[in-house]
Parts: structure tokens; C-alpha cells; sequence
């Protein structure tokens, strides 16, 4: 089943941009890079020539003799039997990290060639530029990144109407805050704990879709995690395979603590901070896993708050976290008391995903000694806007009324199975709703009450 992926979008207004540069799309594997550059191609051009430098390494030869982007184009016309035509034609260099002459081109391209379409993707890109004898020609290229498939992305191909549904109160909600009607509120919530077992690897997605058999996801989700842990052998040093397969095998115990702090002891007790920060390092850059950082006092930019000993460590998509948990996915569904157990972390991985995706990867989370936690604070609009995350319709408020009372914010975002609710500063927002977040909190209709107090200041 085809998945109609958002940033097709942003493409299309990549396309037709008159400084565009080559665009460069990142993202972790099998989150449909290729797919996605393919269907632009057929959607946005007359032709599309696709070079993939994992198939077909035989094109690294000729990237090494010239970098002359009028001469690249005659060879690639010629093995491909294209004509091309940098007026109608795109194209495509996948797995691009595999060759770093290809990488380097891009600059050609950029300053002699610029009308040609030129599109990229690499898996690990960060990863290959930290290896010894790489540059990278910088300022020539433009970035975007791929995530898993979002449940906005999914609940339009699982429940069209549904999707529309939501849609339309999303907005409502943009120009004053109300409820859910509660029959479309249920419908979502059913929904998301659907998307929740299943996550949005896109071969997931699909075979849920078309068959809703939970054996054959699973199947799915292990074999994902496997063909990842092979890359490990494929592309990091000998010397540092043992230790990024012990914490990847291990990511899952840290997050299934109550407070979710990393610690390396997890991976075994004699393990420290220098054994294996190579590799934390290693599979952030693969976008296999998020790295959020806590930060205790708060000041714009919130980057330099961060506290760099102490984050966590989240999956890139939550199925895949379930799978590692070897959850059943009726006890998701169902809400047993197997569950309860992980519905917390789960939701957190959840959250996070989407809003990574909406804001990048400057999010944090905030602690005040050991007495309150946020789950996650972010930087919008130069607003500090803290985003309590709860996975049922429970909401104890002391970690979120203790950040209240020393910092004032402008706007609390709570999310939960609750139904929309404001109460001065505090959004309570329904965490089917995530996806639509970045929207929200730049509208006039959910904008921040005054201070109403005197001592201080909202930020």
C-alpha cells in the first residue's frame, strides 16, 4: 500500500524555489527515503535518473576522475540511455555517504550547474563524515529529514473520514479552544493505540493496512532491527562493534526505569561515560535513537542550558520500541495491566517522535532536584514552552504546578487521553493531537493569558 508521505510537500516547494540548492535528505534506514524521492520524480518531472551508489558502486570510478557536473551528466545519460534534460529531469544519487566524491560533486552542481535537480539521500550520512579523509561542501547543499511515518500520515490512510474529522477541529481549535466532539474523540483514541503497536516504519504501516495481522508486523519490526544491527558490522570500527551492540540491546532497559535517565551501568556495571559515549554518539547520528538533554535552569537559547552528562535515550519510532519490549500488542489495545507498565514510555517515545519532527532535535527535559520532572521542554517563537506528557486520563499535577510556580510560562501543554481543555496558562490537548502542535502553539485562539501575578514575569 502506497503511504502518501507529507514532505512531498516541502519537495515541491524545494522545486520551485530559485535558490535551491542540491537537497540532501536525511534519515534513518528504512523510513523511505527512496520511495519518496522517486515519487517527487514522478510527480514533479518529466524524467528521473536514479544513481545508487550501494547497487551500482561501479559509478564511484567515474565521480573519482571529474567532479564537472556537465561531464557526470553526459556519462550518467549515457548508462542510463537518458537523455537529460536539467529542465524536466531529476536526479536522484541514492545512498550518497557510499561515495564521498558524489558528495563532493554537489558543490559543482550547485555553483556551475544549479538549474539541474539534484536529489540525495543518505542513510548515514553522519556517520560517514566522521570518518577519517571525508569533506563535506558545506553551504552548497540544502537539508531535509525523513522521519517514520507520522500518525496524522497514518490515520489518513487508516480512516479517511476520520482524518478529515480531525482535521477540521484542528481548525476550530486554531481560532478559539474547544472540545472534541467525544464520538470523534473515542474514534482518535482507539486510533492512536492502534499507531502506538504499530509504529511508523513504513513496511509496518503498509502490511497493518492491508492485513491488520500482528504476526506478520512483529515479523516485520524484528527484521528491521536485525538489518540494523548488521549495519553496526558495516560501519563502525572493529574496535567499537561490542559496544554499540551492548547498548543497543540494552536501550530498551534504560527507558523501562521510572525516571528513564541514561545510565551506562545499565549496559553492564563496570561501563563508563568514555567506554561508550563513542557510541551513543554513533547511533544518534544514524537517527537510530533521539538523545534529549536535561536542563535545570532555563534561558533562551535553551541549547545553553543543557546539562551533557545527564539525557535520555529515545527510540527513532515506537513500534519498533514496543517490538524490543516483546509487548503483544492487545495488551496496548486492550489496556492490561502489562500495559500500565509501559504505556508511560511508550507515550513518551511517541511524543517525541512527532515533535522532533515538528521542531528538530534542540527538545530537552527539565528537572528541579528530585522533586519534579517535565518531560520535555522546547524553544518555540522564543517562548520556553514546557510539555507534560501523561498516557491516560490522569493528570497529577505536582511535576507541571511546580514548573508553573518558578517559572511562570506564557503557555503549559499537557498532553493525554483528557479532551481539550485550557485553564489560563495550561493547554491540556488530546495526544492524538501531537502532530498538529507547532501549529497550535503559534495561534491566536490558544494564545498565553497575562502573568496575573506581580512577582514576575511569564517567558
Amino acid at each position: 500500500m502506497e503511504i502518501n508521505r507529507d514532505i512531498l510537500q516541502d519537495l515541491k516547494l524545494w522545486k520551485n524555489n530559485p535558490h535551491r540548492k542540491p537537497l540532501i535528505l536525511q534519515g534513518a534506514k528504512q523510513v523511505g527515503k527512496s520511495f519518496v524521492l522517486k515519487k517527487f520524480g514522478e510527480q514533479c518531472f518529466k524524467k528521473c535518473v536514479l544513481i545508487d551508489f550501494d547497487l551500482e558502486p561501479e559509478h564511484k570510478t567515474e565521480f573519482a576522475k571529474t567532479k564537472n557536473p556537465h561531464r557526470l551528466i553526459s556519462y550518467i545519460s549515457a548508462v542510463k540511455g537518458i537523455k537529460i534534460n536539467p529542465k524536466d529531469t531529476l536526479l536522484i544519487f541514492d545512498e550518497i555517504q557510499e561515495c564521498n566524491d558524489a558528495l563532493n560533486s554537489l558543490k559543482y552542481f550547485c555553483e556551475q550547474m544549479p538549474e539541474q535537480a539534484v536529489v540525495c539521500a543518505g542513510s548515514l550520512l553522519g556517520v560517514a563524515l566522521k570518518r577519517e579523509g571525508t569533506s563535506f561542501p558545506v553551504g552548497k547543499v540544502d537539508f531535509m529529514t525523513l522521519y517514520p511515518v507520522s500518525f496524522k500520515e497514518f490515520l489518513a490512510l487508516y480512516n479517511k473520514q476520520l482524518s478529515q474529522l480531525l482535521e477540521q477541529q484542528v481548525e476550530i481549535l486554531k481560532k478559539k479552544v474547544d472540545l472534541v466532539p467525544e464520538i470523534i474523540h473515542n474514534q482518535l483514541i482507539e486510533a492512536y493505540k492502534i499507531y502506538l503497536c504499530c509504529g511508523g516504519m513504513p513496511e509496518t504501516v503498509g502490511v497493518y493496512l492491508e492485513t491488520s495481522n500482528w504476526n506478520d508486523i512483529d515479523k516485520i519490526s524484528n527484521q528491521i532491527l536485525t538489518a540494523y544491527t548488521l549495519d553496526f558490522s558495516k560501519h563502525i570500527n572493529n574496535k567499537d562493534i561490542p559496544r554499540v551492540h551492548k547498548l543497543w540491546n540494552t536501550i530498551h532497559d534504560n527507558l523501562g526505569k521510572e525516571d528513564r535517565k541514561f545510565k551506562y551501568a545499565m549496559i553492564e556495571k563496570s561501563a563508563r561515560a568514555r567506554d561508550y559515549e563513542d557510541a551513543v554518539e554513533w547511533l544518534t547520528l544514524t537517527g537510530l535513537v533521539h538523545r534529549v538533554f536535561e536542563v535545570q535552569t532555563l534561558r533562551l537559547p535553551l541549547s545553553s542550558c543543557k546539562n551533557a552528562a545527564a539525557f535520555k535515550l529515545y527510540l527513532s519510532d515506537v513500534g519498533l520500541l514496543r517490538t524490543k519490549f516483546r509487548l503483544d500488542p492487545q495488551t496496548i489495545i486492550n489496556g492490561d495491566r502489562l500495559f500500565i507498565e509501559f504505556k508511560g514510555i511508550l507515550t513518551e517515545n511517541y511524543v517525541l517522535q512527532s515533535i522532533v519532527r515538528q521542531l528538530g532535535r534542540d527538545i530537552f527535559y527539565w528537572v528541579s532536584g528530585n522533586t519534579a520532572e517535565i518531560e520535555f521542554v522546547v524553544q518555540q517563537s522564543q517562548k520556553i514552552v514546557p510539555i507534560e506528557v501523561k498516557s491516560a486520563l490522569s493528570v497529577k499535577p505536582k511535576s507541571l504546578s511546580e514548573y508553573r510556580k518558578k517559572h511562570l510560562p506564557k503557555l503549559s501543554v499537557r498532553l493525554s487521553l483528557k479532551n481539550v481543555t485550557k485553564n489560563d496558562d495550561l493547554l491540556n490537548l488530546p495526544l492524538y493531537l501531537v502532530d498538529y502542535l507547532s501549529q497550535l502553539l503559534g495561534c491566536r485562539g490558544l494564545s498565553a493569558v497575562g502573568v496575573g501575578k506581580k512577582q514576575g514575569q511569564r517567558i
